[in-house]
């Protein structure tokens, strides 16, 4: 017999289907019919008849035709929501789906798996997870230590054993033991006070994430949370069943315990829950969706799904991967604004980076020539301006590998914490099965990431704010040479005269941003939690400011673009040429005014999808492998013979004439 979820003003009712036949206005009725009855006041209704109503599926909102029948309209056990007309929408209304409805509608469940063991996961690996590429399962090895750390748990509750939140309360009510009789209930209590989060829930990827990443973490087998709990959680994650999580209210120490206990307050079946099938709904009632049982928790199993750092560390991995793919974006930009500009190479030269070996420095140089180099790639543009009488350009195109390579070489820093992070055991009290005890420590305190994300934030940030002076540089005639904001016809049409403001406002907001939340610390549970890393924000707001930097580098591309459109016919360098036909293929020339917004969310998309890189990435790695050798010592004698040469240069191939 179908039976189907339904919603009607906040409340969730299953409602069984007797009759293939009855149709969706019959489904509607009935389901306010079982509303009126659990209600003192029939809700306010004097019959079911006097009810006008539409009815909607959850997922994708799709609106459904009332005279069809639920045979032909629905799928079984699928979740549809009941709006009655004239009803005001509360202001704690849950919607049906999250932001950016149009992305999760493209879910297919994943075929493919990915084996946790707690030490091998990588943030690309995190990444994927969270986009619903793999599903997980266990190694051998994994739920082996699993298990034993169980036993360790089931012994000290068997023998009363006074341990901190297993037989005891939590914080300041560490002191206060438990009878055994209570010790499930605690858990479960654990789980509802701690579930004290506000804000917007997480995004289905970024609770997919935040999933993962505590079970890869339960699977080092240092979290004494038994097997089939942990296999229950598995089977959640592999079903895309991912609770309500509010993004605000962990302080970033004690582990995120309002996020985290969001994430468990769904696994037992309470609060709310999305999946792809269901749109927002009763947690358990996903769970029954989908074929799952809600978590009956163990002694520990509460604390040990909500005790870590796995919210600013899921977060984390997502902005490191975000900040290097845009880090790698920004150079070939900016190459192509040199272009335009008609800048020299000359400041790309091996020997100057040899000479101040920052690696990053030395990679984004490497880029720069690897895109520019008018031996491989020649440029009508660069061959236009070959005799110039500049002397040498503007900081923000010059030194490049400056302040991009020090971003890159801040990346891999970050990077490399956000690693050993989301392969660490952050529980409290630690279960050490080879010692046969537990030991009370400090792993969940969360200043490592939260210290590495604000320095990541400061550093991607600088890639918009020289990306901001460059998008001014070619919007204004008297630095640029081209039509004043890229645009013909001036006053008539405004071009990029507030796409400019737009990636100034951005660079303003970022500014602020990059304040480090990781050097507040407020005392809490009554000083037992007396410094804390305020990681959560750390996070949060650097994903912030590396989305205002994709934004503000889309419109640097947008611009770029435009300016090409003025230097017609030359053409620039084949690879540059590639990622201009890149981004003509979404958004067309700016010949007169319109719609702007629209075209630098499409060239933001480009970024995000990493689709300027990729069309660049096969010139970058050609000329890698036939340049291997080129980085080489420069002597004192070397290098002053090629000062006194380039002094002497006026060519474009040997760059613009140049003062000492």
């Amino acid at each position: 017999m179908p039976r189907y979820t339904v919603h009607v003003r906040g409340e969730w009712l299953a409602v069984p289907c007797l009759s293939p036949t009855n149709t969706i206005r019959w489904l509607g009725k009935e389901a306010v019919r079982r509303y009126m009855k659990n209600k003192p006041d029939n809700g306010g209704f004097a019959s079911v008849e006097e009810v006008k109503f539409y009815i909607r599926r959850c997922k994708g909102l799709g609106l459904l035709d009332l005279d069809d029948t639920v045979e032909d309209a629905l799928e079984d056990n699928e979740f549809v929501e009941v709006v009655i007309e004239g009803d005001i929408m509360s202001p704690d209304f849950i919607p049906s789906q999250p932001e950016g409805v149009h992305l999760y509608s493209k879910y297919r469940e994943p075929e493919q798996y990915i084996s946790l063991d707690g030490n091998s996961l990588t943030t690309e690996d995190l990444v994927n997870l969270g986009k619903g590429l793999y599903k997980i399962k266990l190694t051998p090895e994994a739920e082996a230590k699993v298990n034993q750390s169980r036993e360790v748990i089931e012994r000290i509750v068997k023998e009363q054993t006074v341990v901190y939140g297993i037989t005891t309360g939590f914080g300041k009510f560490a002191r206060t033991v438990i009878p055994n009789s209570k010790l499930r209930e605690l858990q479960v209590n654990l789980v509802r006070s701690h579930s004290a989060g506000v804000g917007k829930p997480l995004t289905p990827e970024r609770s997919r994430m935040l999933l993962a990443l505590r079970i890869n973490v339960l699977a080092k087998g240092y979290s004494g949370i038994s097997l089939e709990t942990l296999q229950q959680v598995i089977e959640a994650f592999n079903a895309s069943c991912l609770p309500y999580i509010p993004e605000k209210g962990t302080v970033g120490a004690s582990g995120d315990l309002a996020p985290l206990s969001h994430l468990a307050l769904g696994l037992i079946g309470e609060g709310k829950m999305w999946s792809p099938k269901s749109g927002w709904a009763d947690a358990k009632y996903v769970l029954e969706a989908h074929g799952l049982r809600p978590i009956t928790l163990k002694p520990k199993e509460g604390l040990a799904l909500i005790n870590g750092t796995q919210m600013i560390t899921s977060l984390g991995c997502e902005a490191v991967e975000r900040a290097s793919a845009i880090a790698r974006q920004a150079d070939i930009i900016a190459a192509l604004t040199l272009e335009v500009l008609k800048g020299t190479t000359r400041a790309f030269d091996t020997d100057i980076h040899a000479v101040r070996p920052h690696r990053g420095q030395a990679e984004v140089a490497f880029r720069f020539r690897s895109l520019l180099d008018s031996d491989h790639h020649p440029s009508e543009i660069a061959e236009s301006h070959r005799f110039c009488d500049r002397v040498q350009d503007a900081y923000t195109m010059r030194c490049c590998p400056q302040v991009h390579g020090v971003v890159n070489d801040t990346i891999a820093f970050v990077k490399d914490i956000m690693m050993t992070e989301i392969n660490s055991a952050t529980d409290n009290p630690m279960v050490f099965a080879e010692r046969a005890e537990t030991i009370s420590g400090g792993n969940f305190h969360g200043e490592y990431p939260a210290k590495a994300l604000d320095y990541l934030a400061i550093g991607v940030h600088e890639l918009a704010a020289i990306s901001e002076r460059r998008i001014e540089r070619l919007c204004n005639p008297s630095l640029s040479e081209l039509p004043a904001f890229l645009v013909t016809e001036g006053g008539l049409n405004s071009g990029f005269m507030i796409a400019h403001c737009t990636a100034a406002a951005l660079v303003s907001e970022n500014k602020a941003l990059c304040h480090p939340s990781s050097v507040d610390s407020l005392s809490t549970s009554a000083a037992t939690e007396d410094h804390v890393s305020m990681g959560g924000w750390a996070a949060r707001k650097a994903l912030r400011v590396i989305e205002h930097v994709e934004q503000v580098l889309a419109i640097e591309l947008l611009a770029a673009c435009q300016g090409i459109e003025f230097l017609r016919p030359l053409r620039t360098t084949t690879p540059l040429e590639k990622v201009y036909d890149l981004v003509r293929s979404v958004v067309r020339p700016w010949m007169k005014d319109r719609f702007m917004a629209p075209d630098i969310e499409a060239a933001h998309r480009l970024l995000v999808e990493q689709r300027v890189w990729e069309v660049a990435k096969p010139y970058i790695e050609k000329y890698r492998r036939e340049h291997i050798p080129e980085s080489r010592p420069i002597s004192p004698t070397a290098f002053s013979l090629g000062l006194l040469e380039m002094n002497k240069a006026v060519g474009h191939d040997h760059g613009h004439q140049h003062e000492l």
